[in-house]
């Protein structure tokens, strides 16, 4: 049976979000100008969270950036919407499936990108310290195959 991982749009109300308002210009400079913060707890701890535009939690389209350490792990789960991974710096490793096989993984350098249809299970980790972007529409959830891999759960 799967359950819903806590709403990554509830936990994500306490980062730092740029504004959603269309009228607004979201503007970068640099990775220096990147707000970290910790991710939210529906994730392995370690990781650390910037929403660059738009707000994951309401309709609409935004941009987050997933700071992990190496031998990160997520387990195996699925978005209710597209997610958009592009590989920013290190080794982002991504496979399909309901559980987590090293052995069946793709690795993704700096540049790679992966598109995620809605509910396809899939898995990640990474083997150095590793940012990736991450776009699509919201609301964001993430949802574990197996409801024990549930961070929130432990």
């Amino acid at each position: 049976m799967r359950i819903a991982a806590t709403t990554l749009a509830i936990l994500l109300a306490g980062t730092t979000a740029a504004s959603a308002d269309t009228a607004h210009t979201d503007i970068l400079a640099g990775p220096s100008a990147v707000k970290w913060g910790p991710a939210p707890p529906v994730l392995p701890a370690g990781a650390q969270l910037a929403v660059i535009a738009g707000d994951p939690s309401k309709p609409g389209p935004f941009v987050l950036r997933l700071r992990m350490p190496a031998d990160y792990r997520i387990a195996a789960h699925h978005h209710p919407t597209i997610e958009n991974v592009t590989v920013l710096a290190g080794s982002f490793h991504a496979g399909m499936g309901d559980r987590l096989d090293r052995d069946k993984g793709s690795a993704l350098q700096p540049g790679g990108f992966v598109s995620l249809p809605a509910n396809m299970n899939h898995y990640a980790w990474t083997a150095a310290e590793t940012i990736v972007q991450v776009h699509g529409d919201g609301p964001f959830q993430l949802v574990y195959v197996d409801p024990a891999d549930d961070p929130t759960r432990k």
